[in-house]
C-alpha cells in the first residue's frame, strides 16, 4: 500500500468516498483509518485525521492516549449506538481542531471546538461528502464541549444551546450521542442515560413555544416576540 501512495492521488473524491462510507458505516470504523495509518498513506485523503496523531491530551482525561487515538474510540463507540452516519462522521470530526493546535499549547486544547468548524468544511468540500454530513459535523465540533458541561451551566446559556441545537441537522438527539461517545471508556449505555439536555430541551421547546407566547403576550410582535419565547424558557428551566 505504501509503494502505491503516489497513485492515491489519482482516486477521484466519489471513490474515496464510496471508500470512506463503507468505513463508517462498518462495525468497527477505526479499522479503515489505522490500516491507512499504519501504511503511512493516512494524510493522502484524511489529512485532518493524520494531524490528530501525537497531539497529546491532558491524561487526567485521556488516559487513551492523544487525540487520534481518542478520535478511533470515540468512533467505534459512535458505531455501537446508532446506524446514523451522519451521526458517526459527527463523533468522527468533533475534535479536528485538536489537530491545528500548537505544540507549544500542548497538551491543552484551547478553542479547539471553534477552530474545527472550518476544518470540517474543507475537509466535506474536498471530499465531496453530502451538505447534511458537513453541517452535523460542524454542530458537533462547536457545542460537544458545551454539550459537555450542560449542568453547570446557567439557565440561559442551556437555553441558548437547546434553542440553537435544536434547529440543525444533528439535533439534539444526535448531540447527546456525540458527548456520550467522547465521554465514555466503559459502560455507553449508562453515559447515554445520563446525559440530560436532550430530554430537558425537547420538553422545554414542547411546553415553551410560539403559542404559549401568544396566548400570554397576545401583542407581541417581531423580535420582542423571539426575546420574550427566550426569557420565557430560561424561566421554565429555572423552576424545573
Amino acid at each position: 500500500m505504501n509503494s502505491l501512495k503516489n497513485e492515491l492521488t489519482t482516486l477521484s473524491k466519489e471513490r474515496v468516498f464510496v471508500e470512506f462510507r463503507k468505513a463508517l458505516a462498518s462495525n468497527k470504523p477505526s479499522i479503515f483509518f489505522e490500516t491507512l495509518r499504519k501504511a503511512n498513506v493516512l494524510d493522502v485523503h484524511f489529512k485532518e485525521i493524520s494531524n490528530l496523531i501525537g497531539k497529546i491530551q491532558p491524561e487526567k482525561f485521556h488516559p487513551e492516549g492523544d487525540s487520534y487515538n481518542h478520535t478511533m474510540l470515540v468512533v467505534d463507540s459512535s458505531a455501537i449506538l446508532t446506524n446514523n452516519l451522519e451521526v458517526r462522521f459527527s463523533c468522527l470530526v468533533h475534535d479536528f481542531g485538536k489537530g491545528v493546535t500548537p505544540k507549544e499549547v500542548l497538551p491543552h486544547h484551547y478553542g479547539h471546538d471553534e477552530k474545527g468548524v472550518e476544518l470540517i468544511s474543507e475537509f466535506g468540500n474536498r471530499l465531496g461528502l453530502p451538505n447534511s454530513w458537513i453541517k452535523s459535523g460542524k454542530t458537533a465540533c462547536k457545542w460537544h464541549m458545551k454539550a459537555g458541561i450542560f449542568e453547570q451551566m446557567t439557565a440561559a446559556k442551556k437555553v441558548n444551546l437547546i434553542e440553537k441545537v435544536s434547529t440543525t441537522t444533528l439535533g439534539l438527539e444526535g448531540l447527546k450521542i456525540v458527548v456520550a461517545c467522547d465521554k465514555s471508556r466503559n459502560n455507553l449505555q449508562e453515559t447515554l442515560s445520563s446525559i440530560t439536555f436532550e430530554k430537558i430541551g425537547k420538553e422545554c421547546l414542547e411546553k415553551i413555544n410560539g403559542e404559549y407566547i401568544k396566548q400570554k403576550y397576545p401583542k407581541i410582535k417581531g423580535e420582542e416576540f423571539g426575546k420574550k419565547l427566550h426569557e420565557e424558557r430560561v424561566k421554565w428551566l429555572k423552576s424545573n
